[in-house]
């Protein structure tokens, strides 16, 4: 796979028109990858895009894989942000995500990659999950707050087909959770968040003044990236997506082929206009309707002012400065929102 990987970057190394500021280890579970083979990878992404330094460097890991020999040698190949993935601080929890580390590895997981010199740090948390009480979220917060962490990306759990949960759902094992308790807990998230200092700028992502992540904001913003290895995806900017393939042992051979091995998805305007406002309200930025004249053209721009009206007479939409903006308080309304104004055919 790293050879693959490496062979790919090498391919592909005209397609971006831009120089990436960021670069994210991501998806799955990058921490497998030992120093010297994420240092392999690093180096050839610098030969082959021209790049010295990157503005964010991301690692994702799991508690259980940081060591204080891994976070050194994470320093000295450049990482200057983390992304942990610890779900929770109640143990049994934990094993209901099947995740193989407790609550004090969490807990001592962060304090080490501190003590080892990481100031940008990013935990994820998830809410939603059967038997969570309230009392357990708050405990969950006041200890990433305590932790004095910079950043939090909070999901509520999806049950998707395909998906363990899903299967135990299938099974009756597993009930979705109340909505009202859901939306309680979620608003709980928000003022712990917000009254210890963190801002609110993503529906599911929290971050103290500085810390807002460059890499997930452009994508966000609909800026141009190129994704690397199996399942990975890539955007062009205007209107080209393009997805890996996700099976490991056919990417691999599609590499080694020289073959197209990425499916192409040419965007129509519309299809770019709706993406545009699907990514752009997740967001405290809001949409630009400046951008959506210039960019998708005057048939879209009218169409988003008309539906955007009655939202804005309610409270759910602002316009100002040409924003048009969710407010944070209504994040969990978006789809509601945002489905009155994507264009259908």
């Amino acid at each position: 796979m790293l050879a693959a990987t490496v062979k790919e970057i090498q391919m592909r190394h005209n397609e971006l028109k831009t120089i990436p500021e960021t670069l994210y280890f991501g998806g799955g579970t990058p921490s497998i990858y030992s120093s010297d083979e994420l240092k392999i990878i690093t180096s050839e992404i610098k030969k082959s895009f021209c790049i010295n330094d990157f503005r964010e460097f991301t690692m994702e890991v799991n508690p259980d894989d940081l060591s204080e020999k891994y976070l050194e040698d994470l320093l000295r190949l450049g990482v200057n942000r983390l992304s942990i993935g610890i779900q929770s601080f109640i143990d049994g929890h934990l094993r209901f995500m099947n995740r193989r580390h407790t609550a004090k590895q969490s807990i001592e997981c962060v304090k080490t990659a501190q003590k080892a010199g990481f100031k940008n740090i990013n935990i994820d948390l998830i809410y939603g999950l059967p038997q969570l009480t309230l009392q357990q979220w708050r405990k969950n917060l006041g200890i990433f707050i305590d932790l004095d962490i910079s950043h939090l990306s909070a999901y509520h759990l999806g049950i998707e087909p395909r998906t363990v949960f899903y299967k135990r759902f299938e099974k009756g094992e597993l009930k979705p959770v109340d909505e009202k308790l859901s939306i309680k807990q979620y608003e709980i998230l928000e003022k712990m968040t917000c009254d210890a200092g963190f801002e609110h700028y993503e529906i599911s992502n929290f971050a103290k003044n500085g810390f807002f992540s460059v890499h997930n904001t452009a994508y966000w913003q609909g800026k141009p990236y190129i994704g690397f290895g199996a399942s990975a995806h890539s955007y062009d900017g205007n209107n080209m997506r393009r997805g890996n393939i996700a099976n490991n042992k056919k990417y691999i051979e599609a590499v080694n082929t020289n073959q197209i091995f990425w499916e192409n998805e040419n965007l129509n305007s519309a299809e770019c206009y709706n993406d545009y406002i699907l990514t752009s309200l997740r967001t405290a930025c809001g949409a630009d309707i400046f951008h959506i004249k210039s960019k998708f053209g005057e048939k879209f721009h009218d169409y988003l002012l008309k539906q955007s009206k009655s939202f804005i007479r309610q409270g759910l939409l602002t316009c100002n400065d040409c924003r048009l903006k969710i407010p944070s308080k209504h994040f969990l309304l978006s789809d509601a929102v945002v489905r009155e104004l994507i264009w259908i055919e």
